[in-house]
Parts: structure tokens; sequence; C-alpha cells
């Protein structure tokens, strides 16, 4: 008996790195997989048939599992996904958004293509996707179902030359929560995953660095170590867990502070004047740098 027996999931970008990682788990724990991938190049030019592939390997080591090449920048791709799953399998249970592109440039040379390609791509494809699965879930009363998103630490923390990306990954933290509220009364959870590793999108930034990259690092910081924490959200024993961010990668997994109003002041009449804010805003960033410092020694790895 697998943890993942019966149940069916769609996972997009699943024709390399860290969706193909997923869809080989979520199989080798029972559920069938729809392998969605338009086998397009890192910055989302081109298409291929890697998602035909990956469905090979599943079924090679004895799992069930269907391809789908549509694209999930469209609403029509995003709809396609679940009717691939319905005519395949008859329903859908867990749906992995995890397709993305890359178009790195600083602000002062990012071309309008360039934000929205990549807008598109993470973004909006969390949108097309998972709208017409929410319809689903309620048309259906479908209950325990299961949605996991894909943010970065570019979109939680910052990264330079990053902007497109860092704001598709921040919207898509927001867009979690929102889905999590809305789903909330079927049961189904709705979490995101910050992953740290090495893929074909961020092995080239480390080169271009003059860093290189051996077989040694890959083993440690691979596609590989993203892939248990979303196959653990996505049975039974992480029900009720849900609007959460997991940082994973490395050999580690953790969970990640959430937006929270740290220290406050309040006037009782009028407003604020320049001289009052002199004095309460650097007790504001005095308190934001003691909550940082905590939760970097509340954060700290422990070895298990």
């Amino acid at each position: 008996m697998g943890r993942l027996d019966d149940k069916v999931a769609v996972v997009t970008g699943a024709g390399r790195g860290i969706g193909r990682e997923i869809a080989m788990l979520l199989a080798s724990h029972g559920a069938k997989i729809v392998v969605n991938d338009l086998g397009g190049n890192t910055d989302g030019t081109g298409t291929g048939k890697i998602a035909d592939d990956v469905v090979e390997e599943i079924c090679a080591a004895g799992g069930e599992a269907v391809s789908n090449t549509d694209s999930v920048a469209e609403v029509a791709g995003g709809e396609a996904l679940l009717q691939t799953a319905i005519d395949a399998f008859g329903s859908l249970d867990i749906l992995i958004n995890n397709a993305g592109i890359l178009r790195d440039k600083t602000i002062f040379n990012m071309a309008e293509s360039d934000w929205d390609a990549v807008l598109a791509v993470h973004l909006k494809g969390h949108y097309c996707c998972s709208r017409p699965f929410a319809k689903y879930i309620r048309e259906n009363n479908r209950t325990g179902c299961r949605i996991i998103n894909f943010s970065s630490v570019s979109g939680l923390f910052g990264n330079f030359g990053q902007a497109n990306y860092g704001a598709a990954k921040a919207g898509i933290a927001g867009f979690s929560r929102v889905l999590a509220l809305e789903l909330a009364k079927y049961g189904c959870t709705v979490n995101t995953i910050s992953p740290g590793a090495l893929t074909r999108m961020t092995i080239p930034l480390r080169e271009g660095r003059g860093e290189e990259v051996g077989d040694s690092e890959l083993e440690q910081s691979g596609p590989q170590h993203i892939a248990p924490i979303v196959a653990w959200l996505a049975t039974e024993a992480a029900a009720g867990i849900t609007s959460e961010i997991f940082h994973t990668g490395y050999g580690g997994v953790a969970i990640m502070q959430q937006p929270a109003v740290i220290k406050q002041f309040k006037k009782t009449d009028g407003v604020w004047s320049l001289d009052e804010l002199d004095a309460v805003v650097p007790q504001l960033i005095a308190a934001k740098k003691a909550n940082v410092e905590a939760a970097k020694e509340a954060g700290a790895a422990v070895e298990i």
C-alpha cells in the first residue's frame, strides 16, 4: 500500500528538474500522474516531448501516468490539464503548480516582454491551473484535495536581477494565502514551497559567477531534495496543514515566518506629525531587527 494510492495528481513543469522528481516520487507512492511540460527552454521558448519521457519512466517503474503539453500561462491550458486528468483517471485530487521560466535582467534592461513572460508562466500560471481545479472541487463537493504552489526566496527575500521573477513569486505566496481561505470549507489545503536546489535553471547562475558545480554537490543539493516535503503535504498526514510556506533543499526542511505586525503605536486623536514619527519609527525599526534576530536563532538548523 502506498500513501497516495488511488490519488490523481497533476504536476506542471514536470519534464525536468524539481517537477520530474516530484512526479516520480508521487508515482512511487501510488499516485496516478499527469505530467505537464511544454518541453521548452528555461526562458520559455521552444517545445519538446520531454513529458512523454517522464511518463515512460513512471510506467516502466510500475506506475500510471499520462502526458500533457498545454501551456499553463493560458486559461485554456489549465482547463485542458484538469480534463486530461479526468479523461485518463476519472478525477483529480492533487495539483502541484511548479512550472516556471527565467528571464533575469536588472530593471534597467528588462524589456516589457521579459516581465510579461515570467509573470504569465509563474503567477498567471498558478491562477490558470488552480481556478478550474477549485471550481471542480466546489461543483463536485470533492473534499481532501491538495494544492501545492511554488514561491521562491527571490520573492520572499529579494534577489538582484530578478524583479520579474521576484514579483511573481511574492504574488504566488499571497495568492496561496487567499486560496487557502477560499477552499478551507472543502478540506482542501493550499501550501507553498520555497525551494533551494541546483537545477538547469539555477546552475547557469552559479556558473555565470565563475563557480563550478560538481557531481558531489549535485548529490547534496539537487532537485531530489525538494520532492519529499511536496509528497508529504499531498498525503493524509498533512490534513489541516494549510496556508504555510515550507523552505526546503540542501538536506533541510523549514517553515517560514509569514507577514505579521511586530510592534505598533496608535494615536488616540489626530494624525501623526512628522516630529512624532521621528520618535516612533526608530522604535519600530529596532523591534523589527530584534524580531529578525530572534527568528534567525529559532530557525538555526537542528541536525537529525
